[in-house]
C-alpha cells in the first residue's frame, strides 16, 4: 500500500509541477497493474499511464547504471499520447533556443536559456558519464544529496528533450537517493517542489546564472530532507488510516464506508474546505436527509468530527493532522527547521 501511494502522489505531483493535472485513481490503478496487485478494470489514459510507468521502471531498476535508452524510455513514457512534439525517445533537434520556463503560457517567465540542440548529444554523454562514475560503488563517488542536487541541476541546464525535462530529471533524483540507501525508494521529492514550485524556479534561475552552484545545493539538500519528513509523515497516515478503517469498518454502512474510503484517498490534507452534506449527497448518490443522517452517526461512531454548526458544518476523519517542518541548510551546512507547515 505504501509503495503504491508513494508512487501515485510522485507521479501526480511531477506532473502538476509542469502543470498537467492527472487523474489520481488512474495513476493508483496502473501502477498496481503494473506491479501485479489487485486493482480495477478502468481504462487509464496515456497520460497517467506512461508516468506510472515511469515511477514503476525507477522503483524495480533503481541499482541499473544511466544509459540513453533508459532516459529514451522514460520519455517515451512520459509524453505517451502526445502528437505535438517531434521529437519522442530522442533528444530535442529544433533549432530554435531551449528556453525553461513557468508561468501562465500567456504570461510566461524565462529562467534560463540550454544550449543549442546541436550540443545535446556531446553534453548528455558527458553528463552519463559523470553520473555513473560518481554512483556510490563509482570510480569518484559522490555524498549522496551533492549527487542528486548536481544530478538533477545538470540535467536541467542541458534541458536534452524537447518537452518533459523537469520530470525526468526529478526521475533521476530519485533514482540518486536509492542507489544511496541500496534499496528501491521513493521520497516525497515532487511534492516538497511542488509546495516550494516558485522557489525551486528561483533556485534553478540563480543556479544557472554563476559558475558555484554551493547556493542550490543547500537549498535541494534542505528540499530532500523536507522530503523525507513528508514521506514519513505519509506513513504515519497511512498507518492511521488501516486503524481507522479496521475500527469502524464494520459499523459502517455502504454509503457511509464509500465516503470514508473517498475522504481518506485524498491523504493528509483530505478534502480541500472539508466534507459537508453536499459532498456527501453527491458521492453516496443519497438524499439530503439520509445525508445529513449518515453523517450524525460517522460523528458519534468517531469515524468523523465536526466543525462548525448548520450551512457551515465540516467533517473530517478522525486522523491527526501532521505539521510538516520546512527544512532548509544554512551556509555553514546546518539544518536548520524554519517553520512549519501542513502536510
Amino acid at each position: 500500500m505504501l509503495i503504491v501511494e508513494s508512487m501515485s502522489n510522485e507521479a501526480v505531483t511531477t506532473s502538476e509541477i509542469e502543470g498537467e493535472i492527472l487523474e489520481r485513481d488512474s495513476v493508483r490503478s496502473s501502477i498496481r497493474r503494473q506491479l501485479g496487485l489487485v486493482s480495477d478494470r478502468r481504462v487509464v489514459k496515456p497520460a497517467e499511464q506512461g508516468i506510472a510507468e515511469v515511477m514503476v521502471d525507477v522503483y524495480r531498476n533503481f541499482a541499473a547504471s544511466l544509459d540513453e535508452a533508459t532516459l529514451f524510455g522514460w520519455h517515451q513514457m512520459i509524453t505517451s499520447g502526445r502528437t505535438d512534439l517531434r521529437d519522442v525517445g530522442r533528444y530535442r533537434t529544433h533549432p530554435e533556443p531551449m528556453q525553461v520556463v513557468s508561468g501562465r503560457a500567456y504570461d510566461p517567465k524565462v529562467h534560463f536559456e540550454s544550449p543549442p540542440s546541436s550540443r545535446v548529444e556531446a553534453e548528455m554523454q558527458r553528463y552519463i558519464e559523470w553520473f555513473n562514475r560518481t554512483a556510490r560503488d563509482g570510480a569518484e563517488p559522490l555524498p549522496v544529496l551533492t549527487r542528486a542536487g548536481m544530478a538533477h541541476l545538470y540535467f536541467e541546464s542541458i534541458h536534452p528533450f524537447e518537452d518533459g525535462n523537469g520530470r525526468v530529471g526529478r526521475v533521476i533524483a530519485e533514482k540518486v537517493l536509492a542507489q544511496s540507501l541500496g534499496q528501491p525508494t521513493l521520497t516525497a521529492i515532487a511534492a516538497t517542489i511542488l509546495a516550494n514550485r516558485a522557489a525551486y524556479y528561483n533556485a534553478l534561475e540563480a543556479a544557472n546564472k554563476h559558475n558555484t552552484i554551493t547556493d542550490w545545493l543547500a537549498w535541494f539538500a534542505g528540499i530532500s530532507l523536507e522530503a523525507q519528513r513528508r514521506t514519513l509523515t505519509q506513513v504515519e497516515f497511512l498507518i492511521d488510516k488501516t486503524k481507522l478503517l479496521d475500527r469502524v469498518r464494520d459499523a459502517l454502512n455502504p454509503r457511509q464506508r464509500a465516503v470514508l474510503l473517498r475522504i481518506v484517498r485524498e491523504g493528509p490534507e483530505g478534502f480541500k474546505g472539508g466534507l459537508n452534506a453536499g459532498k456527501y449527497t453527491a458521492i453516496a448518490k443519497t438524499s439530503a436527509a439520509t445525508a445529513t443522517r449518515d453523517l450524525a452517526e460517522m460523528v458519534e461512531l468517531g469515524a468523523l468530527h465536526r466543525t462548525g454548526e448548520r450551512r457551515h458544518a465540516r467533517y473530517h476523519a478522525t486522523i491527526p493532522v501532521r505539521m510538516v517542518p520546512r527544512i532548509e541548510v544554512d551556509e555553514d551546512g546546518e539544518v536548520v527547521e524554519t517553520g512549519r507547515k501542513p502536510n
